[in-house]
């Protein structure tokens, strides 16, 4: 039977909105582009993902940044140097200004930090290792860890500066936080120092940029305008490309690659991303939800194995992938940790799978769900649907459910959990394995942060000293020996199960010259319309 697509009031609405959104001559230098989901709100810290996180870094900016090549690179600071083992000194940027005129200072990013540091914040754990911060100078300030910490100019890069003033003028000390129902006025409103301001928002449907005209650094744009208009549909997205009523979007479905390329009009661009897809089992309830018959059978590292090599990853590479991703075995790519291209996987298996079952009491297979999003990943229904399919091969058998991703954290993060099996994706924070050992290996720990994406809350008490550890560790051998010692003990006890990194794939109109980044960062300040 044909299956028929209802078109929802959001998606009508979507597309009267690129119907009206078409490009005019008054209007040249227009650049509108898409991706699968809205953006939550405008608050710098109410979000840790990356597609918000790149959306906003055009409003908002970070003391330091990296360049197209992810080297670090001073962005609000000047520079920045360790004077004591705990000490760190940053010398800001002179000249610059919100958007609202007032002047960027040392107490604008003790705010922020501080913000940052909220329990309501997503990015809360960026700013644990902070003891105190000592404002020299209006343009110099002086950070105390609580211990060495060799990391902290790479783990503040994503960390958005924002006015002391205006917050606390418009009530907006605390981050919004779409979990706990957290609403700020900065969710609503922005105020950054970068490129490009909003001047107006449609919560669900559009977000208009206009170029700040005081930004403090030279750009390299030529645009007068950016409207982002996000589309949960794929092939509703790939259509407004080809028809020319958007100039860029992302990701590109993988089987549409070679219509835009053959198209006359439009090109793809790929790159390998720095993103892990992995499953994730709750591993904390005594019962599992809607798993039959009752108990957990995720504590048991033998189930935990026997899903694990009953995933047919090649499989999915090549069906569903298109070749376009790269399988992983464990959560971090070997591009950003090298020793991660020694480890390898479980070999897929279903016999494996079955005798691991059948030791581990479920000689039949069991019953249970596994929870997805559908607009977030490449293909993400599409592989749980596989996976779906792969497990019920060896007697899971399994009740798929998906959903947006705005509601899906809501169910999947803390404090809900409402899973037994999960699918993730993680960039690392600052783009060093610390970011995944403190937070999706440590054991959850609500006074640091400390495994605030461990949603399936397991709890390894060598991970935990070395999490402690690598915080503080300044031999680079010592340091990669831990990290390498955390990821074999997650692969050796299965607390996760790797999927693979997938691909960078944009699909961009003839005329239209973008800067691909492989953490996904759309920067509209190095975008240009030649047409």
């Amino acid at each position: 039977m044909q299956q028929i697509r209802i078109l929802t009031a959001s998606a009508l609405a979507t597309i009267a909105a690129l119907s009206c959104a078409a490009p005019t001559a008054a209007e040249e230098n227009v650049l509108r582009w898409s991706s699968q989901a809205a953006i939550a709100n405008l608050d710098p810290h109410g979000t840790t993902g990356a597609l918000p996180l790149s959306i906003l870094g055009n409003v908002y900016e970070p003391l330091v940044g990296r360049d197209k090549d992810m080297q670090l690179v001073p962005v609000l600071a000047e520079s920045w140097e360790v004077v004591t083992p705990t000490t760190w000194r940053f010398k800001l940027r002179e000249g610059v200004t919100f958007h609202n005129g007032n002047p960027f200072t040392a107490d604008d990013v003790i705010f922020s930090l501080e913000r940052v540091g909220n329990k309501y914040s997503f990015l809360r754990d960026r700013v644990s290792m902070i003891k105190e911060m000592n404002k020299i100078d209006d343009l110099t300030i002086e950070f105390v860890t609580n211990k060495p910490y060799p990391i902290l100019p790479q783990t503040w890069t994503s960390i958005y500066m924002m006015d002391k003033e205006w917050a606390e003028k418009n009530d907006a000390t605390v981050p919004s936080n779409s979990v706990e129902n957290i609403e700020s006025f900065a969710g609503q409103v922005s105020n950054g120092t970068g490129p490009f301001t909003v001047v107006e928002r449609v919560a669900e449907t559009r977000t208009v940029f206009e170029p700040f005209k005081d930004y403090w650094d030279t750009v390299g744009h030529n645009l007068d305008k950016v409207v982002y208009l996000p589309i949960t549909q794929d092939g509703t997205r790939v259509a407004a490309l080809l028809s020319g009523e958007i100039d860029m979007m992302f990701p590109v479905p993988l089987q549409d690659i070679e219509r835009l390329k053959s198209n006359a009009d439009t090109d793809v661009l790929i790159q390998p991303e720095l993103r892990t897809i992995m499953l994730g089992m709750d591993q904390r309830r005594e019962d599992a939800l809607q798993t039959e018959p009752e108990g957990n059978p995720f504590k048991d590292k033998r189930v935990r194995q026997a899903i694990y090599q009953a995933i047919d990853i090649n499989g999915i590479q090549e069906k569903i992938m298109n070749g376009l991703s790269e399988p992983a075995a464990t959560l971090i790519s070997p591009l950003l940790f090298a020793p991660a291209g020694d480890m390898q996987r479980y070999p897929f298996d279903p016999e494996a799978s079955r005798k691991l079952l059948a030791e581990a009491g479920f000689p039949d297979g069991f019953k249970t769900a596994l929870v997805c999003p559908n607009n977030r990943y490449v293909n993400d229904e599409r592989i749980c649907q596989a996976v779906t399919s792969m497990l019920a091969r060896v007697g899971i058998e399994i009740e798929l459910r998906t959903m947006n991703v705005s509601q899906y954290w809501k169910v999947v993060g803390r404090p809900v959990q409402e899973f037994a099996i999960y699918m993730m994706g993680w960039t690392p924070g600052g783009l060093d394995s610390y970011s995944v050992l403190f937070n999706l290996m440590g054991s959850w720990d609500e006074d640091s942060g400390r495994g605030r994406i461990n949603n399936g809350d397991f709890a390894n008490e060598r991970i935990d000293e070395i999490v402690a550890a690598v915080e503080s560790e300044t031999d680079q051998a010592k340091r990669d020996a831990l990290i390498q010692e955390a990821y074999q003990i997650v692969h050796d006890e299965v607390y996760y199960l790797p999927l693979h990194q997938q691909a960078v794939v944009w699909g961009v109109r003839n005329g239209i010259e973008v800067m691909q980044r492989p953490d996904d960062y759309f920067q509209y300040k190095s975008a240009r319309i030649a047409r």
